[in-house]
């Protein structure tokens, strides 16, 4: 049985469009407009039990719509969702004790207590005992480096900080599903690290199904195998993350090693590729696919090459492609 089920899932949201100035707020009062924007339009996936997926798409696409809905805290306008054999937006208690939600912009923490505190007050809900609460605390907060901030006030917290104390809280009932919105924003690139490793170690040890999005190449990149696009509320890719360089990204890049590089015109560059980089040492190159060995023949034929290299382009760049479509 799947972890995760979703079946043409779509969530339709009613804005009011009010007309400018002072003429059309009156209007307004009496005859309203309305426009209906889909933010997810009729998407379906399946995520296994332990599966840890990457949910992509730009801004606006329907991402966080999408976690809401499976969280339960949206109903969707039509279509079916299973998490864990329960439909989310019923909220059975006994759903909502296998699942957590952590938004990377959102604090579930009070304020002005120290993080334990806040974290008592969850297992109490959670009915977890005390002796599992001090275990499971003293393994997150060791492995997360915050075990001596714990009695420091959340307010005080630094934002790393304070985004590992959100993670430790939404694991501490140890939930067989995991949703992550986002939970690396505006981390320095230590914090990020700290909470990938940490993210992968949980989800290999706890066998905890995660869907994680991120704006992060890098999360992407370190923590998932399989990612889902969405794009304007629809599925556009659902797939292994190594299979969208081979089937986005029609070119590769050829970089060579050259005496004299630069005195080369761009007229002879032009015949082997596009032309990404030049110095006096060195050319790069973006080339088709399927004309890459040709290319690099004529290159050593014609050229006085001295190395060649050929590479894949960036995730990143692809992603961002794929994006801006």
């Amino acid at each position: 049985m799947s972890a995760i089920e979703v079946n043409g899932l779509t969530k339709a949201f009613r804005t009011y469009k009010r007309q400018p100035g002072f003429s059309g707020a009156v209007k307004g009062l009496f005859h309203r407009q309305y426009e209906q924007t889909l933010a997810v339009n009729e998407v379906s996936f399946k995520i296994e039990p332990g599966e840890l997926v990457g949910f992509l798409g730009p801004n606006g696409a329907g991402k966080t719509t999408t976690l809401k809905m499976l969280a339960g805290l949206l109903h969707p306008t039509s279509g079916a969702a299973k998490v864990l054999n329960h439909t989310p937006w019923e909220r059975h208690d006994d759903y909502r004790r296998q699942f957590a939600l952590v938004l990377g912009q959102k604090n579930q923490l009070w304020w002005d207590l120290p993080a334990r505190e806040s974290l008592e007050l969850n297992a109490k809900i959670y009915g977890i005992s005390k002796e599992r609460f001090e275990k499971n605390i003293g393994e997150m907060t060791e492995l997360l480096g915050v075990k001596e901030k714990l009695n420091v006030s959340v307010r005080e917290l630094s934002l790393g900080e304070r985004m590992k104390m959100e993670l430790i809280a939404s694991l501490l009932h140890q939930p067989k599903v995991l949703f992550l919105d986002e939970p690396t924003i505006g981390l320095d690139v230590t914090s990020q690290k700290t909470v990938r490793d940490f993210i992968r170690r949980h989800n290999a040890e706890q066998k905890t199904t995660i869907l994680l999005t991120s704006h992060y190449m890098a999360d992407i990149q370190e923590l998932c195998e399989r990612v889902i696009i969405i794009d304007h509320g629809k599925l556009f890719f659902d797939g292994k993350l190594s299979e969208i360089v081979d089937r986005f990204a029609n070119f590769k890049l050829v970089t060579i090693q050259c005496k004299n590089a630069d005195k080369l015109s761009a007229e002879t560059l032009s015949s082997y590729g596009e032309v990404i980089e030049k110095d006096s040492t060195a050319i790069k190159l973006k080339v088709k696919r399927d004309h890459v060995i040709p290319v690099c023949k004529a290159l050593l034929d014609e050229l006085p090459v001295s190395d060649i290299d050929i590479q894949e382009v960036p995730i990143e760049d692809v992603i961002r492609q794929i994006f801006s479509r």
